[in-house]
């Protein structure tokens, strides 16, 4: 597979679909006009917005002296978010949350220009594009895998990284033996963690796996797909108790100490949270070498593959009244912030660098895949099967219900709720044609 420069993949970041209902569109306007006025710009870094964001603020004003940023960072961006674009109100520049579908991006989003133009100086245009028109940019391209504690790792005698599930969860069963770590850490109660397990179709290898294989198949859960496979793992893990006691309890924020400390040991997550979980491990008084980045358990032909696909992309509210400088704020944060550096990212430019932060995958062997586009007229394929189905494919409710299951809070088991999960689907599809 090779490093291309524009690719499309699954949402890092999603939550079950919702309902949006439709604002007429603005048109035209996107770069014109005077970079002057105040904007809004609406994040979901609640973390970093009085600090690093505030750094950005500054610059961005020194280089743009008529424009004001004021930032609104918003916990449950894609709850509250999808409530206020139900109204004009939903800031200057934002995140295209995973609930709007292709088709209706013009309705809420201003364009940016066409994927030929836009692919020539970022990546991953085609992922948030209808009709060869780009919508949003990245702030970030984010691989998929396993964070994890080497320490832990080391100490339960494992040496080498698994190859297939089945290691995975004997590696695993070792540090549970062999150690006081929790040897993998859900992060059920935020949800949001769980959808990271979509993000990693990449891994089977193929690029146009999710044309051939996911919207146009009526069993994405058998065991030989890839949503059986990852969702198969997810469920044994947790099956064999070999996670954190009470899910409901869990927290995102500790999470981050606790493997750092090495108290947890192990959790999937897009690439964009090795540095969260190597500061974590600093500020505690460890050491940010303590934290490795492992490809998912699972080889083609002898090889790891890992997907490559964007983080949230930023976009103009088409009902903005200072859309120059809201592109202006967008141009600026993918080529000056810095942002995807400092978050250990694959730059959103096409000639950006590298980051430091994955030479674990490096020494891997790791190929990364970028996943191919829908065919056109098909952007929406994917988004209405999962609509009609119920079934939040990039959420977490779902996955949340497997867990349930899976540790004896819920009726049925792995296969019968397979089953259910590959009927609804394939109800879904006959339902939405092809």
């Amino acid at each position: 597979m090779r490093f291309r420069n524009q690719v499309r993949g699954v949402a890092l970041l999603a939550a079950a679909a919702l309902t949006l209902s439709a604002c007429s569109a603005q048109a035209g306007g996107g770069s014109a006009g005077e970079i002057a006025g105040e904007i809004t710009v609406i994040t979901q870094r609640t973390d970093i917005v009085d600090t690093v964001f505030a750094d950005y603020k500054a610059e961005f004003e020194k280089k743009y002296p008529d424009v004001t940023v004021n930032f609104e960072a918003i916990t449950d961006y894609e709850g509250e978010i999808a409530v206020r674009m139900n109204t004009d109100d939903y800031g200057d520049v934002l995140l295209i949350p995973n609930s709007v579908k292709p088709d209706q991006f013009a309705t809420f989003f201003e364009p940016l220009g066409s994927v030929a133009d836009m692919g020539k100086e970022y990546r991953l245009v085609e992922e948030k594009a209808y009709d060869g028109q780009v919508y949003g940019v990245s702030i970030t391209v984010n691989t998929q895998g396993l964070v994890y504690n080497k320490k832990v790792w080391e100490a339960a005698g494992v040496t080498d990284l698994p190859t297939t599930p089945d290691e995975f969860l004997d590696d695993l069963r070792a540090i549970r033996q062999n150690t006081d770590a929790v040897p993998y850490y859900t992060n059920y109660a935020d949800g949001w963690p769980l959808s990271q397990w979509d993000g990693n179709r990449g891994v089977m290898g193929d690029p146009g796996y999710q044309n051939t294989h996911i919207a146009y198949s009526d069993t994405p859960w058998a065991p030989d797909e890839w949503h059986g496979i990852s969702d198969g793992l997810l469920y044994d893990v947790v099956a064999e108790g070999l996670t954190e006691d009470d899910p409901t309890t869990t927290n995102w924020e500790e999470s981050k100490t606790l493997l750092g400390t090495g108290q947890v040991a192990t959790m999937l997550l897009g690439s964009w949270a090795i540095t969260q979980m190597q500061q974590a491990a600093e500020d505690a008084g460890g050491s940010a070498d303590d934290i490795g980045y492992m490809p998912f358990p699972y080889q083609v032909d002898g090889t790891f593959h890992a997907q490559i696909a964007g983080d949230y992309k930023n976009a103009i509210n088409v009902h903005s009244e200072h859309k120059a400088a809201a592109r202006a704020w967008i141009e600026w944060f993918a080529k000056e912030s810095g942002y995807a550096h400092h978050e250990g990212g694959i730059s959103p430019l096409v000639d950006g660098p590298a980051p430091d932060t994955l030479g674990d995958f490096e020494d891997a062997g790791v190929e990364y895949v970028e996943m191919d586009p829908a065919p056109q007229g098909k952007e929406s394929q994917e988004a209405d099967v999962v609509a009609a189905s119920e079934i939040d494919l990039y959420g977490n409710i779902y996955r949340q219900k497997l867990v349930d299951i899976a540790r004896g809070a819920g009726d049925g088991d792995k296969e019968s709720f397979f089953a259910d999960l590959n009927q609804r689907w394939a109800d879904a599809r006959a339902s939405v044609g092809e």
